[in-house]
């Protein structure tokens, strides 16, 4: 047991925090693989953002915080939306945005702004965004596909939906070990890089809000939500919406990828048996020894695996897209996202929801 931190509780590490702590890495390690398998961004200096981070808001809060990508950024990036610059500059956007939300209080203002069927609408552009491409990656070996798919399949029928991503995962990893042999650890570079005026574009505009309105939703609320119902811990959305505005700030000039809380991984840790911040503990260093040989296992990944993970991953914000009284509305936030962009789909979701919510009072918070 560790002494004490903010929240007055004692850190533990057993089982149940290892098992909680690979419950929370069904939401970060399939996205991160696939992001630096797919784009220019390294591998080591991505999860080397998780590791500081999980351990860091662990201490900070006392509790079994999540520390997860930015899904919508992350899913442009990989889809090939967004490059590497206008990526780095969504994410300091979104922090620069969060921290001053944060501090002002005004973050349930903009929640009842955009609408809950609009943050649902751009989770399910997403999801659709992250299939489509997870599809066509799969085309890639078709072999490969068809084994990763059975892993989930498997998965399903015996009640572990949840882990398939990460089961792929592994084997994925095995393969490709078995294909170039075990890597040598190698201590990643460090360094402080600022993205180009290329970066500075309309696309990473519009992606910075999307995201925004997944954050503020999923996040923000929802997570000082499940806060309160799984530890009875009083975390404000605005003190949330800080952390993670002061995070980005700090670590996407590293190389790290966009991050925040999310109530998918408060929701994984908490059913795998965390308890306490042990579980962050223990994923940092998780995370910080998969930063030294990652690199040469992400080079011999099979694709078309990948692609089922991803697709697996969609189709899991999907069905949270979807959950909502207003489907509708969401439906057809996400249909804009999938065959123009995502921040345009956002923006057309905010009008639709403002008039809907005018003429119907009783919609703006649904």
């Amino acid at each position: 047991m560790f002494p004490g931190n903010r929240r007055e509780m004692p850190i533990r590490i057993s089982r149940g925090e290892l098992t909680g702590a690979l419950g929370d890495s069904v939401t970060v390690l399939p996205v991160v693989v696939a992001v630096a398998a797919l784009t220019e961004l390294a591998l080591a200096r991505l999860l080397l953002g998780f590791a500081v981070f999980q351990v860091a808001w662990g201490v900070h809060y006392g509790l079994p915080v999540s520390v997860e990508p930015m899904k919508a950024l992350a899913a442009l990036v990989i889809a090939g939306g967004l490059g590497s610059a206008e990526l780095a500059v969504a994410g300091l956007l979104a922090g620069a945005v969060l921290l001053l939300i944060g501090a002002t209080d005004t973050l349930s203002r903009v929640e009842w702004f955009i609408g809950r069927p609009v943050v649902r609408g751009v989770q399910l552009a997403v999801g659709l965004v992250l299939l489509e491409a997870g599809v066509e990656l799969s085309l890639d070996g078709p072999v490969y596909a068809l084994a990763a798919l059975a892993v989930v399949v498997g998965s399903v029928a015996v009640g572990r939906r949840r882990v398939s991503a990460l089961l792929v995962l592994a084997l994925g990893v095995g393969i490709a070990v078995a294909t170039a042999g075990l890597p040598s650890p190698v201590v990643p570079t460090v360094g402080v890089t600022l993205p180009s005026r290329a970066g500075l574009s309309a696309d990473a505009a519009g992606a910075t809000v999307a995201q925004l309105a997944m954050t503020v939703g999923n996040a923000a609320v929802a997570t000082s939500l499940l806060l309160t119902d799984y530890y009875d811990a009083d975390v404000s959305p605005d003190d949330l919406a800080t952390s993670m505005g002061a995070m980005n700030l700090l670590a996407v000039p590293f190389g790290a990828l966009p991050m925040c809380h999310g109530s998918g991984g408060v929701t994984g840790k908490y059913a795998f048996g965390a308890r306490t911040a042990g579980s962050n503990l223990i994923l940092g260093v998780l995370f910080g020894l998969a930063a030294l040989v990652g690199v040469g296992i992400v080079a011999a990944f099979p694709i078309a695996m990948l692609g089922v993970i991803l697709a697996v991953v969609g189709i899991e914000l999907c069905r949270a897209g979807v959950d909502t009284s207003d489907r509708p509305l969401a439906v057809v936030v996400g249909a804009v996202g999938l065959v123009s962009n995502v921040g345009v789909a956002f923006l057309v979701g905010v009008v639709v929801h403002r008039v809907l919510s005018y003429r119907r009072p009783e919609t703006a918070s649904s």
